[in-house]
């Protein structure tokens, strides 16, 4: 699984919004910038139909991150921002408004441009787009994705693009669709998965770097990691940075258990134990490898159990289809590689299960990824359970989360 694809359904079923009771830290490069948050959408300057729009999205009031970041984002002049939140906090909507509130709608040409990492994430930022503007009737969003073909020297008439780094790449520069030096609204989705994908990087930099210098960069970031600070450095001037503080990364609403077992089958059995003596809305187990996911899957079918499975060999289709499914309440348990760690939100998940511990190819915890597969549970500030299985060589592993989440 590509780290590109770690990415790939976070917002593909994104329907309700997470309350974090955490903090955030506001970073500010100007010192007399008059910086305030907002409890309610009409405190913003935003225009009656895009309150119509937000609250249609079921957005009663801001959440957190959409308190501290509009204001910023929405002011004149405006003003650049690299922002840390949660998956499942309403940072799309929030730069969905953004976007939505830089247009001038009479202008048919593009004006805003957003970039994620996959084909699905675009799909998924657009559709948010667009639902918060059903009442915008004269602005449009196009998609630079694969499968989506332009004639060489046709000139896109609608405001707002999203796609995916290569595509536009080519939307700019080789098939002139697009003209770079009349954007003023720049968003760069999910950028720590940018960064970690060579190509991406360096795409997503050359097209921010033909921009004009007054376009308004907005920069999100799951985590904000030293190499994102560096990225965000070299394609942000003088940004305000909107942050979790460290020690409020770990979800506080989550129990989180591990169990020592001898062998894959020893762990099959303490899951089963697990699953038959608490109650579990949906669950969510995630292995390390696709042999391993398949092997469990068989199974827990065998004994009887609602299993899907989601893995980096499906096709898109079949990954919608799963997830959609999921969902819907067909099946009970989804069982996953790391491409379900990111932003997979269902509300009635009670339970994750770390089949095995997310391990780097140097075979050290890969602290992020933990926590995001964990962050599958204690949705919309419910209570969650995780555990996570283990066999008594790896409790090192365990010392290191512990210590690094205290």
């Amino acid at each position: 699984v590509t780290l590109a694809e770690a990415s790939l359904l976070n917002k593909l079923i994104h329907t309700s919004l997470v309350e974090s009771s955490h903090s955030v830290e506001i970073l500010q490069q100007d010192p007399r910038s008059p910086l305030f948050s907002v409890k309610t959408f009409e405190e913003l300057p935003l225009k009656k139909e895009l309150l119509e729009g937000i609250y249609a999205m079921g957005f009663n009031r801001p959440s957190k991150i959409q308190g501290t970041a509009l204001p910023i984002m929405l002011a004149y002049p405006p003003q650049n921002l690299i922002a840390q939140s949660q998956s499942g906090t309403g940072k799309t909507a929030a730069f969905a408004l953004a976007m939505l509130s830089r247009v001038n709608a009479t202008e048919k040409h593009p004006q805003c441009l957003c970039l994620a990492p996959t084909y699905e994430l675009a799909l998924q930022i657009g559709q948010v787009i667009e639902k918060i503007g059903q009442s915008c009737t004269n602005i449009r969003v196009t998609y630079a994705i694969r499968g989506n073909r332009v004639r060489q020297g046709t000139v896109s008439r609608e405001q707002i693009v999203v796609g995916t780094p290569g595509t536009m790449l080519d939307w700019c520069f080789k098939l002139k669709v697009v003209d770079l030096s009349r954007i003023r609204l720049f968003v760069l989705d999910e950028a720590d998965i940018m960064i970690d994908t060579q190509n991406l990087s360096d795409q997503s930099i050359r097209i921010q770097r033909a921009l004009p210098s007054s376009c308004q960069l907005l920069l999100f970031s799951a985590t904000f990691r030293e190499r994102v600070r560096a990225f965000a450095r070299r394609i942000v001037a003088n940004p305000i940075v909107i942050k979790l503080r460290e020690e409020e990364l770990t979800l506080t609403n989550i129990r989180q258990y591990f169990m020592v077992c001898d062998s894959k089958e020893h762990k099959y059995r303490a899951l089963c134990n697990i699953y038959g003596s608490i109650t579990i809305g949906q669950a969510m187990i995630f292995c390390q490898t696709r042999k391993n996911a398949e092997w469990l899957a068989a199974e827990m079918c065998q004994d009887g159990h609602q299993v899907s499975i989601l893995t980096g060999d499906l096709t898109v289709a079949q990954r919608a289809t799963t997830i959609q499914r999921f969902r819907d309440g067909q099946e009970k348990v989804l069982i996953a590689t790391n491409i379900c760690a990111r932003g997979i939100d269902v509300q009635q998940v009670t339970v994750v299960v770390n089949f095995s511990l997310p391990m780097d190819e140097k075979r050290e915890p890969e602290l992020e990824t933990y926590l995001h597969r964990i962050g599958r549970t204690g949705r919309f500030g419910k209570q969650g359970i995780a555990f996570s299985m283990l066999e008594s060589e790896e409790l090192w592993a365990v010392q290191v989360i512990e210590k690094h989440f205290r």
